[in-house]
């Protein structure tokens, strides 16, 4: 009768609590039985493991097998654990050594050939290996993925032979080194491509410096969706900490490997207004991360923003506000990050010419009300910039590209600045204050406040909408490199309230 221990790591949101797995031989009719809360693809990696190992030419054990996998109330999922039960097994029945698992985590799904097969998740549970100083044994399909975590020893196998091989002293498995540091790239769309539209320019220059949402408004075809294209591209570079805390989110997802040179870019996202609420704030039995989620410290991109459900844009109120989502199921819950930057588009009118100088629109005021209906109030509210991008005219098009046009660095290196400013003062972009450091730090003079005040009751700005203004008042005085917030900081912030002071037969 023996034992064997040995580590591993569940998947629990992007978090990667720790799973000791306990194999336990004993005399008796031959049994293998998992303990430990296993769900249905972890008990069938008995079947999985006892292929793997019969085709290794390793002897199973004839007599009761028991494998634990504490702590028995978390829930264990999928075949990452294949790999440390066999190896329990082997261990526990005196076929490799046990001297070094303790100082091992070992993830990994088998086939019945014994080759390893990647498995999701993996980034978080290298994050997570690190903190516990052990090496981690993965399959190599994963090891590009896990070398991203820096001071972590990597040892990734194809085979379960190679694994056994390393644990024997045998052939060392050779350790994974890091990717070769590469800049973050900007080799998206540039902000030079996008023909005038300067008013809309500077509204996704001021998003960007300060973290706001934005509306673009306008006909089809003036630019919107190539303006928001391009916000990744002038937002400030992501720390390593913050790469990898995105980078978490997309491997709990289980979607492509990363590029190392692209995996410090920062996410855009850009849902299909067919999107369900579920595909756009994460869920299901087992909780999956969502597009809000997906889009941590990025850009989520809402176009044709009333084709979407109304009751799918309300689940996104709570994480604008509080930059994570908690899913709770009847067995699961699970909370993923969501700070995400909200930019949207939407035409005027249901047939998208409203305004337009050749006089194309024939909807009705019911119509057009109708149609803005489908984003509620409380949804608006939150968007702190509703910028019009209005038809261009034909000559402003068909002119040559000046070479005085910014490009997207130029206008980055001034959001940057202005980040920065941010950063120094409150710890966190502008956007994103309370409103106890809102009223810290946007203070106004009297011209300032009576401006404010005038507006609000003009405009009936709601006490949201208020702070919101100074927000973007604040980011402006940060771009100018302004001490304090003045009349004219504020009167183009209270400018970007769009949708506060039109009615449906605007703009004209």
């Amino acid at each position: 009768m023996s034992l064997c221990v040995l580590h591993s790591r569940a998947r629990e949101g992007i978090q990667a609590p720790a799973v000791t797995v306990e194999v336990h031989l004993a005399s008796g009719l031959p049994a293998l039985s998992i303990v430990g809360l296993a769900e249905m693809a972890v008990r069938e990696s008995k079947d999985r493991v006892r292929g793997a190992l019969l085709n290794g030419h390793f002897r199973f054990p004839a007599g009761r097998v028991t494998i634990n996998l504490a702590p028995a109330d978390l829930p264990k999922e999928g075949g990452r654990f294949d790999l440390p039960i066999a190896l329990g097994i082997l261990g526990a029945s005196g076929q490799i050594r046990t001297q070094t698992l303790g100082q091992c985590e070992f993830l990994g799904e088998l086939a019945l050939s014994g080759d390893l097969r990647p498995v999701t998740g993996v980034l978080p549970a290298a994050l997570a290996a690190r903190e516990a100083r052990r090496t981690l044994i993965l399959p190599a399909e994963n090891a590009a993925e896990a070398a991203l975590v820096a001071d972590l020893d990597i040892r990734p196998a194809g085979h379960l032979l190679r694994v056994c091989e390393h644990l024997n002293g045998i052939a060392e498995l050779p350790r994974k080194e890091p990717p070769a540091e590469v800049p973050p790239g900007h080799g998206g769309p540039d902000l030079r491509e996008v023909r005038g539209q300067e008013h809309a320019k500077r509204a996704l220059e001021v998003a960007a410096a300060g973290a706001h949402s934005l509306l673009f408004i306008g006909p089809p075809g003036t630019g919107k969706s190539m303006l928001a294209q391009r916000l990744p591209g002038i937002l400030p570079e992501l720390s390593e900490a913050e790469a990898l805390e995105a980078a978490a989110v997309r491997s709990v997802a289980g979607l492509d490997a990363f590029d190392p040179a692209r995996w410090r870019e920062r996410p855009f996202r850009a849902p299909h207004h067919t999107a369900s609420a579920v595909a756009l704030v994460g869920g299901g039995s087992n909780p999956r991360p969502g597009e809000i989620s997906l889009a941590h410290l990025g850009v989520l991109f809402l176009d044709e923003l009333p084709e979407f459900d109304r009751r799918v844009l309300e689940v996104l109120r709570e994480p604008l506000e509080s930059g994570h989502i908690h899913i709770s199921r009847a067995a699961r819950q699970a909370e993923f990050p969501a700070r995400f930057q909200l930019i949207a588009a939407m035409n005027p009118c249901p047939c998208g010419y409203l305004g337009d100088p050749g006089g194309r629109c024939r909807c009705t005021l019911e119509q057009v009300a109708r149609y803005r209906a489908r984003i509620s109030g409380p949804l608006l509210d939150r968007i702190d910039l509703h910028v019009e991008v209005p038809r261009l005219p034909a000559g402003q098009l068909s002119a040559s590209p000046s070479t005085t046009t910014e490009g997207s660095a130029e206008v980055r290196a001034r959001v940057a600045a202005a980040r920065h400013r941010a950063l120094a003062r409150a710890g966190k972009p502008n956007g994103a204050m309370t409103t106890a450091e809102v009223n810290r730090h946007c203070a106004l003079d009297t011209p300032g406040r009576a401006l404010l005040e005038q507006a609000m009751q003009r405009l009936g700005l709601s006490a949201r909408a208020y702070h919101r203004v100074l927000k973007v008042a604040r980011t402006i005085a940060d771009l100018a490199g302004a001490p304090s917030i003045t009349t004219a900081h504020l009167g183009e912030a209270v400018g970007y309230r769009r949708l506060d002071r039109t009615g449906p037969s605007l703009p004209r």
